[in-house]
């Protein structure tokens, strides 16, 4: 299982998935359709049933059950792209040995590796594969499917709850051996419009209204709030993205996250607040602030069924792996779909500094991964008889 989970990631790396946030088709990149199609005829090798891959490169299948007990329901999700951040164009994988004797998968340095999230999809894939191999493993309804576009926030625009019937599932999207999420960022947008007024600077007393002087004020009040540089753990922040401005007009891209639903509300207030201070000093219209939710906490919805979690801790003891529940200092499409009926934790896929040219995977991560599935798939089965002792 070992040499097939990690030929799977090795030839899933070399598609150039990267997708692109200024794109506005889904699939943003067309390489992602690439990989897509490349798993699809994977799992109809291995007999999966009831494939469908959608005009937004979407691709879902099902194992069906083989034992009569098939109450339940469940399905594993890994998505196809990899981040904007760094190129994932000729990725050139191999396998080092650190002087502690830990086997990585790196890249040549010059791209980011495709850990994030192509691990999952080897560790998904390599599970079905074999349970195929050992029919003697009984099993429920597996249900499986692999998304564009979550590193730009889409991956869930499309998907399909009536194709995807799982009673719940796991997204293998996470970092580091043994991880297990259930918990992320409360998180918005917010793009904050500073409108000036330009004049020859020679002759500019009194009247010119520098933008990007306003819009500098913005910055340092907020800096002097939580930013990403200084938190960690459940703390949450304001990220400036990015900045575009002149005299005439700065336009400042902020994140907001925040764990705590109230801290969240109190951060988007204070923006509020200073888009109004600004519109009382230098007259009307000169702040706009328009703030974009974009997902929700999905912890409200995973602990009203702490069987999910039970289910995937066992089954991480069970192969030797010590389950390591943290918050996700960041998004997951299984927040989203969580909110879509669908509760949807995160497990480790094994990678380690994602969205950078440092990324890389231990080898005995990438296998824990495909054996927590299996692990998983066996306790769902046990829990549909009897439930979690």
């Amino acid at each position: 299982m070992e040499t097939d989970t990690l030929e799977r990631f090795l030839r899933y790396v070399t598609f150039d998935t990267q997708s692109n946030e200024d794109a506005t088709d889904t699939p943003s990149t067309k390489g992602q359709f690439e990989l897509a199609r490349l798993l699809e005829q994977e799992l109809l090798k291995l007999g999966v049933s009831k494939i469908t891959l959608d005009k937004h490169c979407y691709l879902y299948g099902l194992l069906p059950a083989n034992t009569d007990k098939t109450d339940i329901s469940i399905g594993f999700i890994a998505h196809l792209d990899t981040s904007p951040a760094v190129s994932g164009k000729d990725v050139k994988a191999s396998i080092i040995t650190t002087p502690d004797g830990e086997q990585r998968i790196v890249s040549d340095g010059t791209t980011l590796l495709g850990a994030d999230d192509k691990a999952g999809i080897a560790a998904i894939v390599s599970a079905i594969a074999y349970l195929q191999a050992h029919p003697e493993i009984l099993h429920g309804n597996i249900y499986v499917a692999f998304t564009p576009d979550e590193e730009i926030g889409r991956g869930a625009d499309f998907f399909n709850t009536k194709i995807f019937k799982a009673d719940w599932a796991y997204t293998v999207d996470g970092g580091e051996l043994g991880e297990l999420e259930f918990e992320n960022f409360n998180a918005a947008k917010a793009v904050l419009t500073i409108n000036g007024k330009n004049v020859h600077p020679g002759y500019a007393k009194g009247i010119m209204k520098n933008s990007m002087l306003i819009a500098g004020k913005i910055i340092e009040v907020l800096s002097n709030e939580d930013i990403p540089e200084n938190t960690e753990g459940r703390k949450g922040f304001y990220h400036l993205d990015s900045i575009n401005g002149s005299v005439e007009q700065t336009i400042l891209h902020y994140i907001i996250r925040d764990f705590d639903i109230e801290e969240f509300d109190r951060k988007k207030n204070f923006l509020q607040y200073l888009e109004h201070s600004i519109n009382e000093q230098f007259g009307e219209g000169s702040a706009s602030l328009v703030i974009t939710d974009k997902y929700a906490n999905m912890g409200e919805i995973i602990k009203q069924h702490p069987h999910i979690i039970q289910i995937a801790q066992k089954a991480m003891e069970e192969i030797g792996v010590t389950p390591k529940i943290t918050a996700i200092r960041g998004g997951t499409d299984g927040a989203r779909l969580s909110f879509m009926g669908l509760p949807c934790p995160n497990l480790f896929a094994g990678g380690m500094l994602f969205h950078s040219k440092d990324e890389y995977l231990p080898v005995k991560s990438l296998q824990k991964a495909c054996e927590t599935i299996i692990a998983i798939i066996k306790n769902t089965a046990e829990y549909n008889k009897k439930g979690i002792s």
